[in-house]
């Protein structure tokens, strides 16, 4: 059961920065997880598949009694990402508003809250700021205008000159404090998960469908232990469509060759799940719970406020498959845990570099680690259902490494049924 190959698909979430900035970003954790632990782990440069939508390396990890190979598909959206960020910003606002107002008229904005309050007012945000933005700059064209006025310029042209200015200065502000308010980003991700959820996003479904069918292949193909499809952020639901659709191609896909893994860190489900509209979202949600074949692992973290915690992506959807249920898992991370302190201190309210944290190196040895589940040699189903045994392969001296996997062979000789996994959930989120 000790894992030799490891193939790693890693869907990509709506984030513009891309395959470049993401690589950088791995390589430069992958250095920091082997000092950390002590061990050797090289990457190959990617390589870029012909249609350009995913990116491919290789990673050799060596520890004193265990070496493993990864292949990594990195799963792109950036060039879809990069045309909706390259709107006119009049566009991107009005649109924005529009759907803000409509999910506060349909209830779906106070499901938000209701789920998780952190995520529903980082939600808010982008519009709160805007708000206040448009008040100021609407005071400063007031003046404006009534200068005009005190100068006998006629109603008609000072009125029109104060709403141009309005117009232009809106624009010039939210143009060059966007790298300190991400707030067109953010509008620009509400637009899209509205689309998406609505299906009015043609392209990034027929993508998500090639991708199915490359997950259909790797199965098929791969001499791996196990397949890890890996959804980060936003990557999570589109995760779920991913492999819900595989399922769909090829219904034996994980009941032969390499088990199948989703791993959703960071996820926001709801952002799309809650919509009405979103009927099929949610019968991927319910086929996913009840698959024998497959395994779903859903990592929350109380910290992230762009992700959903406590949160039971069933339950909160209405969806009851009762005994049938088997997935997901829940599992609690805690990154005041895996960071030093003095380091935790310093981006703890840097809501983004908070969130990435789920895919980046820890500084800490901890049952979870993201490049542990990408180069180690546990599986991940045993790795989060024998946690500390998992942490031990890792850092214990030889005794303590034999007792450690004969625990994590027990977990994967008596896998347990569907009661024992509900009755694991509560007491996962009391640890985390």
């Amino acid at each position: 059961m000790r894992v030799q190959r490891r193939h790693i698909i890693y869907i990509q979430g709506y984030d513009p920065r891309g395959l470049a900035q993401y690589y950088r970003m791995f390589r430069t954790e992958l250095r920091k997880f082997a000092r950390l632990y002590g061990l050797s782990a090289t990457t190959s440069r990617p390589q870029a598949a012909e249609s350009g939508e995913m990116a491919s390396w290789t990673i050799e990890t060596k520890a004193a009694d265990w070496q493993t190979r990864t292949d990594y598909d990195f799963l792109r959206f950036e060039d879809f990402i990069q045309r909706d960020l390259a709107q006119p910003i009049w566009r991107t606002v009005f649109q924005a508003v529009w759907i803000y107002w409509r999910l506060i008229f349909r209830g779906t904005a106070f499901r938000f809250f209701a789920a998780n309050w952190r995520f529903a007012t980082f939600i808010t945000y982008p519009h709160l700021l805007l708000l206040a933005e448009a008040i100021c700059i609407a005071a400063i064209a007031f003046a404006v205008e009534t200068g005009l006025d005190a100068l006998g310029v006629p109603d008609p042209f000072s009125i029109a000159a104060a709403a141009a200015f309005f117009v232009a200065l809106l624009g010039t502000v939210l143009k060059y404090t966007e790298k300190r308010t991400y707030l067109l980003y953010l509008l620009s991700d509400t637009i899209w998960t509205w689309e998406f959820s609505h299906r009015q996003r043609p392209e990034w479904d027929e993508r998500i469908d090639r991708f199915a069918q490359h997950l259909v292949k790797v199965a098929g193909a791969s001499t791996a232990d196990e397949i890890v499809l890996v959804g980060h952020s936003s990557g999570s639901f589109l995760g779920v469509e991913i492999l819900a659709r595989a399922l769909r191609l090829d219904p034996a896909l994980g009941r032969r060759g390499p088990r199948v893994v989703l791993l959703t860190i960071g996820g926001n489900f709801p952002i799309v799940g809650f919509h009405a509209a979103s009927r099929d979202f949610r019968d991927h949600l319910r086929q996913l719970a009840v698959e024998p074949s497959i395994d779903w692992i859903d990592c929350q973290a109380r910290k992230d406020v762009m992700n959903f915690f406590q949160f039971d992506p069933l339950a909160a959807h209405g969806i009851d498959v009762g005994a049938e249920r088997r997935n997901p898992t829940i599992v609690p991370v805690r990154f005041r845990e895996i960071i030093l302190p003095e380091h935790y201190k310093s981006f703890r309210w840097q809501f983004f570099r908070v969130h990435f944290q789920f895919v980046m190196a820890n500084e800490v040895p901890h049952a979870y680690d993201f490049f542990m589940i990408v180069c180690g040699p546990v599986p991940l189903a045993e790795r989060m259902a024998v946690p500390q045994a998992a942490l031990t392969v890792a850092t214990g001296d030889v005794t303590a490494r034999e007792w450690a996997w004969k625990q994590l062979e027990n977990a994967r000789s008596d896998p347990k049924d569907v009661g024992e996994l509900g009755a694991m959930e509560p007491g996962a989120r009391r640890r985390g």
